[in-house]
């Protein structure tokens, strides 16, 4: 969340953005600018990576400030393209959109949240998979993770919505697996920005998975492969999530090479902006891409159903398959192949 108190206004958040080209006499103004409530230049230019507040060197917050701003102000053409979706997310999570969906598991087994996204929107055979056998699994508008909402003008909701979505997935009366990280962020960041309190336990996928491997290690065929690895915007929030990620890489033997638009230096995956500023998100993806094979990665692994179904097309059409986090774990316990090579 924004902390004007600890801003000191370097300006550093801006001059690193690769989006904005601002010197820091100019980031320094914008941040300015936004600080006092006003329409700034970078209002219309960002894309709502997040990356600013990475690179924050006092922990303002700087993203939160452009994402309540863009909102207000609502002339960025990220928020005018998105403001029906917004408002269509707004009724969903007040019990007026489609209705939740639960497929009831063991009694002892915790649930795994699907956020309001279609089962179907995940890859063939995750529901299946003996990776959630037992666990009950929930979708729908009202167990929404609702940070993704900064991407449409919509940081409000947050705020507006977190407590009715953290009470919605406590009825459950169970445990919470988030299958998408967004959720996991909302639980475990920003209820604590906002004074909510999660009144149940909590995991990120990566530490569900990391302790099915670790307690399945007999069953693991070591894939022996070199990936690149898509990070969402989401990500972050959640810098422990890296250390879960290179274990769980380590125990399937997945090597990730060093590229340049990884880490602190990820690539969106351009899906923001799709909308708004099509060749500049498709200029963000091939580069993501052509990084990627340069450093003879044989596969890009993405965590994020909006990053997969995004990154689909151009990662084909460049010949690099695309991998769902789940499906690489489903591939080293030999549920399924790994994919053909691809052509191009």
């Amino acid at each position: 969340m924004w902390n004007a108190l600890k801003c000191d206004f370097c300006g550093d958040c801006l001059v690193e953005c690769r989006y904005a080209g601002f010197d820091q006499d100019k980031a320094v103004q914008e941040m300015k600018l936004l600080a006092e409530g006003k329409e700034a230049d970078i209002l219309g230019l960002c894309i709502t990576c997040v990356a600013c507040t990475d690179t924050c060197p006092t922990g303002a917050d700087p993203s939160n400030l452009i994402f309540q701003m863009q909102e207000k102000i609502g002339t960025a053409p990220l928020v005018v393209n998105t403001k029906p979706v917004c408002e269509a997310l707004a009724k969903g999570l007040e019990g007026r959109g489609a209705p939740v969906e639960i497929i009831p598991g063991d009694i002892d087994q915790p649930v795994l949240s699907f956020d309001s996204f279609e089962y179907k929107q995940f890859p063939e055979g995750t529901l299946d998979s003996r990776l959630f056998k037992g666990l009950t699994k929930v979708r729908g508008p009202e167990y929404m993770s609702l940070t993704g909402c900064v991407h449409m003008g919509g940081e409000s909701l947050i705020r507006k919505y977190a407590g009715k979505v953290i009470d919605k997935l406590a009825e459950l009366g169970k445990d919470i697996v988030y299958l998408h990280n967004e959720g996991y962020a909302l639980a475990k960041v920003k209820t604590a920005e906002l004074g909510i309190s999660v009144p149940f336990k909590f995991r990120h996928l990566y530490e569900y998975l990391l302790d099915y491997l670790k307690t399945h290690r007999g069953e693991i065929t070591p894939l022996n492969k070199k990936v690149a690895y898509q990070a969402n915007c989401a990500s972050r929030w959640l810098p422990e999530q890296e250390a879960w990620l290179d274990e769980i890489f380590s125990l399937i033997k997945v090597e990730r090479p060093l590229r340049q638009y990884d880490k602190l230096n990820a690539l969106c995956c351009g899906g923001p902006i799709m909308g708004a500023n099509r060749n500049l998100a498709i200029e963000i993806q091939e580069n993501n891409i052509k990084d990627a094979l340069d450093c003879g990665a044989e596969a890009m692994i993405t965590m994020c159903p909006i990053c997969d179904a995004v990154l689909r097309r151009p990662t084909s059409k460049m010949g690099l398959p695309k991998i769902f986090i789940t499906d690489l774990c489903r591939m080293a316990l030999g549920e399924i192949p790994w994919p053909d090579k691809l052509t191009h």
